[in-house]
């Protein structure tokens, strides 16, 4: 089944999600990516807002979330991946390894998604879980390379990679 409010949702969610990793990408990346990190933000957040206002005008369609056994599923895989997220960032800034931060919550949230396949009855998640695991391990290798922050790497892919998921549910509702 189609969950056309689910759709909008990826929309809102993922753009915003997306504007929210190219702020983080803004930590020490080359000074010459600036400013297609500040327009790949701007974008995202319109496409967030397109979203909210997709959502709004859809909210009473059916949802994957409207099942009460799919919304716990779905509450419980969030809270634990932002215990997972916190704990493991509180490790690493004692352990005086921040510059892993945002490669570890890539990573959990990648996870995470793995976990909202059943949920959503949706495969596509899985390359979107895929993507993101990519991500954090690429941005631990590339970054020292470039001579940037792991987060300048991990914020670009990851943004980039959310902006595509906003932009299929975009899609994918105009479609239904």
């Amino acid at each position: 089944m189609d969950y056309v409010r689910d759709y909008t949702m990826y929309a809102a969610i993922f753009g915003f999600f997306s504007f929210s990793w190219f702020g983080w990408a803004q930590e020490r990346p080359k000074a010459n990516w600036r400013i297609y990190i500040g327009i790949a933000s701007a974008l995202s957040f319109l496409v967030s807002l397109l979203g909210v206002y997709l959502s709004i005008k859809n909210w009473n369609e059916p949802s994957a979330l409207s099942d009460n056994t799919s919304f716990t599923i779905y509450l419980i895989t969030v809270y634990i991946e932002i215990i997972m997220a916190g704990v493991g960032a509180f490790l690493l800034i004692r352990k005086r390894a921040k510059e892993y931060i945002a490669p570890w919550i890539a990573f959990i949230v990648g996870i995470h998604f793995i976990g909202l396949v059943s949920v959503f009855n949706d495969p596509c998640l899985y390359v979107l879980a895929g993507l993101l695991i990519a991500v954090s391990i690429l941005a631990v290798i590339v970054a020292p390379k470039l001579q940037v922050a792991s987060s300048a790497i991990t914020g670009i892919g990851s943004g980039t990679v959310l902006f595509g998921f906003a932009m299929l549910g975009l899609i994918r509702y105009l479609t239904v």
